[in-house]
């Protein structure tokens, strides 16, 4: 797939005022350690404003050789000592604020993304997910203890401007008029940095999404001989990164640069104007030395870029991580379902839609309370969608869906997902140990349940043969894909519950397993509701009802003996009738 240059940044008005609310929210969360920082820095300000004004006066007293002169200096040494003591506090509560606020950002948005409905979640990839927790939290995190630094930073420059004038007001008018020009340079480079740093973002996340999906495919790269073509793919967007990466620091060392020639100007021209007023007689020689101090710390306005830098690269950041936060919650209620009721499961007029089409639509079904029912159809025809429906996993567009007669979006999300057990295709497995994946942290799932469970999904001797059975380090166990789709099994059947979705969760199964699984479904685990999504005919087979989907809406619900006499079930499975075949010649 071919690389695309992202689009370039527009301004969104709606995205950024989003991103500054969350990072207001963000600085309130650690709002006592932000208001220390300011405090700490406006302290060093006052200690680095008194030092000049302390040492031009000690200067003058040694001068005239007045006894004063030692306690001045003694003062001025204090006054130094609290300015990096201070300093020092301000990096360290910026260090700690930064990671508090990291953390905030992380957990808020892993609990947004758990809370969202897979679908939802899927518009993003696993990479670019990572890349936002990662990279994106960090930088967004360290944007309020930046924006302290900002206000602090402005503090001791002012206050240096208000010192020249009180030493002597050419002086200050001296510095004052440069000041528009170093405003349009900081201006400027907010400006261009902003764009240039949401350039850079969107690469960075493009190139993350592409190496996860090249190593989740790294056996299929490896049998197909691609790995030269796949790397390749991943690392062609390193040349607009490169571009983006040069943008943005060209316009920091752009500012860098125009404020290195500025600032030096500005402090060389307030001191010959000093010196004039030193020739005149209007200043001392301690006040000239005091003019030269406050004229380089004024000049400090122009360090303001890397704070600036840090605070612009945090805002666009935290609008990359607030999208995520914009996920909307699948909503549950707080309704307990009947006490020993089958899994009786009905949809009535369930619709959901998907980019704008809908994939299921008018969809009325009944399934009995402990009967077995098997959903099938052709690629695109909506079975897992109306899988995702059954349980919650998502809420439909329209229409409504029952548990026992109780509708599931008025249900607590954990009786839910106690009571509707999901089994897929490619399970996810969690936990230290081959046994903590199976009990999946359920206080329920005991060593005696755990074992039962992978009995009853085939999983028992596989797991046994490990060098520490079920204690055997879950990133240790080399698992093929049957065995880790009856270990997904297992973990289902720990926690089964009146109703159990099993979405092509045998797919890679030899025959004999997968009648092993439906013996134990029917004879070993709870006994409830089963919708399995089929594309075995076997699995169809022994169903007790047939789901057959077309294009999003029932087209039948019988038996499979009865639907198989139609040619159009058959050619669901691939069976095409020899008077078919020859009708199409």
């Amino acid at each position: 797939m071919a690389f695309t240059r992202p689009r370039a940044a527009t301004t969104d008005p709606d995205a950024a005022r989003s991103a500054d609310a969350l990072l207001a929210r963000v600085m309130r969360a650690s709002a006592g350690r932000t208001a220390a920082i300011l405090l700490c820095a406006a302290a060093a300000a006052v200690a680095s404003l008194a030092l000049p004004a302390v040492l031009g006066r000690t200067l003058d007293l040694l001068l005239d050789g007045h006894p004063d002169a030692g306690r001045m200096l003694l003062a001025a040494v204090a006054l130094t000592a609290a300015e990096v003591t201070l300093d020092a506090a301000v990096a360290l509560l910026s260090g700690t604020v930064g990671a508090r606020s990291t953390a905030w950002l992380r957990l808020r948005a892993v609990r947004r993304l758990s809370a969202a409905a897979p679908h939802d979640v899927n518009r993003f990839s696993p990479g670019d997910v990572a890349t936002r927790l990662s990279a994106h939290a960090t930088e967004a995190g360290a944007a309020p203890a930046g924006a302290a630094q900002i206000v602090a930073s402005i503090l001791a420059p002012l206050g240096a401007l208000v010192a020249l004038f009180l030493i002597d007001p050419w002086t200050g008018t001296a510095f004052v008029l440069g000041l528009p020009l170093l405003v349009l340079l900081l201006r400027s480079f907010a400006r261009h940095s902003s764009d240039s740093v949401s350039q850079y973002q969107r690469v960075q996340s493009a190139i993350a999404a592409r190496l996860t999906d090249a190593l989740g495919g790294a056996r299929a790269i490896a049998a197909a001989g691609t790995a030269d073509a796949e790397r390749a793919r991943v690392l062609r967007p390193l040349g607009e990164l490169g571009v983006e990466g040069r943008r943005m620091w060209s316009v920091h060392g752009s500012a860098t640069a125009r404020s290195g020639v500025l600032l030096p100007l500005l402090v060389t021209a307030v001191l010959a104007v000093g010196g004039l007023g030193l020739a005149d007689g209007r200043i001392s020689v301690g006040d000239l030395l005091a003019v030269s101090r406050y004229a380089a710390l004024a000049a400090g306005l122009g360090s303001v870029t890397g704070p600036l830098g840090a605070l612009v690269r945090g805002r666009a950041a935290a609008r990359r991580v607030n999208e995520l936060l914009a996920l909307p919650p699948l909503p549950h209620g707080r309704e307990d379902l009947p006490a020993g009721g089958p899994g009786t499961l009905e949809l009535r007029g369930v619709g959901v839609r998907r980019a704008g089409e809908w994939v299921l639509r008018g969809v009325d079904l009944y399934v009995p309370g402990g009967a077995t029912v098997a959903v099938v159809g052709r690629s695109g025809s909506g079975k897992s969608t109306l899988g995702a429906v059954a349980g919650r996993l998502t809420a439909p567009d329209e229409g409504e869906v029952r548990l026992d007669g109780v509708p599931l979006d008025t249900v607590a999300a954990d009786v839910l997902r106690r009571e509707v057990g999901y089994a897929f295709e490619r399970p996810s497995l969690r936990g230290a140990t081959v046994g903590d994946a199976i009990a999946d942290g359920a206080e329920t799932a005991s060593g005696d349940r755990v074992r039962a469970a992978a009995r009853a999904a085939g999983a028992d001797v596989f797991v046994r043969a490990l060098p520490r059975g079920y204690r055997t380090p879950l990133g240790e166990a080399p698992l093929s894909g049957g065995e880790l789709q009856r270990l997904g099994l297992a973990r289902a059947f720990a926690h089964a519950g009146r109703l159990m979705i099993l979405d092509d969760a045998t797919s890679s199964l030899d025959t004999a397993t997968e009648r092993q699984v439906d013996r134990a479904l029917a004879r070993e685990v709870r006994p409830g509701t089963r919708v399995v999504i089929a594309h075995r005919l076997s699995t169809a087979a022994r169903a007790d009802l047939v789901v057959w989907l077309e294009g999003g809406r029932v087209r039948a619900v019988r038996g499979h003996a009865e639907l198989w006499r139609d040619p159009d079930y058959r050619a669901v499975f691939g069976h095409v009738d020899a008077s078919d075949a020859r009708g199409d010649r």
